[in-house]
């Protein structure tokens, strides 16, 4: 009986031991943050779009510069980040609560906090890394890359300039999973009010780059261009913008109302979703790590490939792949038009699959199997042998 009891203890002390590392240090690889742009008029707008980021539960925030509206002052900053932001910042020097214990708000300048020339208030107010006009920080499987793309940037806005050879120095010795770029002045964009800022297509995606994300258009837009993710997020609560005829690579536009980003990364895959501040989710992707270390998976087509082998029996495989989160149906009709298998029937992730289908059960024939993901559906026959 003791030798019963002893046994017992131990496996109880086991079971506790891998409840209190284990499982932790597995839940810690996953981050979360949030990602606003143009926020800074303190009113309702912005308002709303705090109250969704703190619903979330976030790890932290970035913004993409226009902190501060409309001069970059010392007299409106805490009114405008502190009252929604406080309890993210460290140290808060402000007067609407409490501030966080470690920094979880990681702005970058816009030309409104450039107004204030030099953006002394900004200084002031946040204590961040390097001269604090553009530096960077990892947290996770996540190197964030935060850029001055304000023309009256010191070290220079080209990409020869020295913040342009900071970056991609600081790129090249990046050992993390996903190198997320970010600053105000968007390098493409649909708006008709500013659109794409020409002097910030810098060749981040040859420098190491994951993604880019960009404010100054008060409007969402998502865009693939040569290979690499963008986006325009600069609907945090100051106006918002119209669209252009849509430019080479625009994939989503959205500016029907205020809303926020958040973005969901681990050491498989990084997640981009856009909610409006009615917390409707508008626009969601997806980059899937190759974990081949050369770079990540950008998956922005739909396909529905022909099954292997063909003719077949009794089984074959069908691979697919999506483009988006979506409820994804793949079913197998005979010659007739009748349904005789549903393969897949459920929400799906973005990525690729590969499904069997067993056919023991039906005649030889011509089969044709039909992929519906949204809007889109595709169709390919093959053929059974018995």
């Amino acid at each position: 009986m003791h030798n019963f009891i002893k046994r017992q203890l131990f496996y109880r002390i086991l079971i506790l031991i891998i409840i209190l590392f284990y499982i932790p240090n597995n839940a810690q690889s996953n981050t979360r943050f949030a990602v606003i742009g143009d926020f800074g008029l303190a009113g309702t707008a912005e308002e709303d779009v705090a109250n969704l980021i703190n619903s979330w539960n976030v790890d932290f925030i970035i913004t993409l510069g226009d902190n501060n509206y409309p001069d970059g002052k010392a007299s409106t900053i805490d009114e405008n980040i502190g009252q929604y932001y406080h309890q993210y910042i460290y140290p808060y020097v402000g007067s609407y609560g409490e501030g966080s214990d470690v920094n979880r708000f990681f702005p970058s300048l816009g030309n409104h906090d450039w107004r204030t020339n030099p953006p002394q208030p900004y200084y002031d107010y946040f204590e961040l890394a390097n001269n604090e006009r553009y530096y960077d920080f990892v947290w996770g499987e996540v190197h964030f890359f935060v850029i001055d793309s304000d023309t009256d940037e010191p070290d220079g806005v080209s990409e020869n300039s020295v913040q342009g050879q900071w970056l991609q120095n600081a790129l090249s010795t990046s050992i993390s999973t996903w190198n997320v770029v970010y600053f105000h002045h968007p390098p493409y964009s649909s708006s008709s009010n500013h659109g794409s800022q020409e002097y910030m297509q810098w060749p981040f995606k040859n420098w190491g780059g994951t993604a880019v994300l960009a404010g100054h258009d008060h409007t969402y837009e998502r865009l693939i261009v040569d290979d690499l993710l963008y986006f325009v997020n600069g609907l945090g609560g100051k106006s918002k913008y119209s669209f252009s005829n849509p430019i080479p690579g625009s994939q989503v536009r959205y500016n029907s109302d205020y809303g926020a980003m958040l973005v969901e990364a681990n050491q498989d895959s990084i997640t981009f979703k856009f909610y409006s501040r009615a917390n409707d989710l508008i626009d969601t992707y997806t980059l899937l790590n190759n974990l081949s270390g050369v770079e990540p998976i950008l998956i922005n087509t739909f396909i529905l490939n022909q099954n292997f082998p063909n003719p077949f029996n009794p089984s074959t495989k069908i691979s697919f792949q999506i483009k988006e989160y979506g409820f994804v149906t793949l079913i197998v009709y005979d010659v007739l038009g009748n349904e005789v298998d549903t393969i897949v029937n459920e929400n799906r992730p973005i990525g690729s699959y590969e499904v069997d289908f067993n056919a023991s059960n039906l005649p030889s024939g011509i089969y044709t199997y039909t992929l519906t993901v949204g809007n889109y559906s595709d169709s390919k026959k093959m053929i059974l042998l018995k």
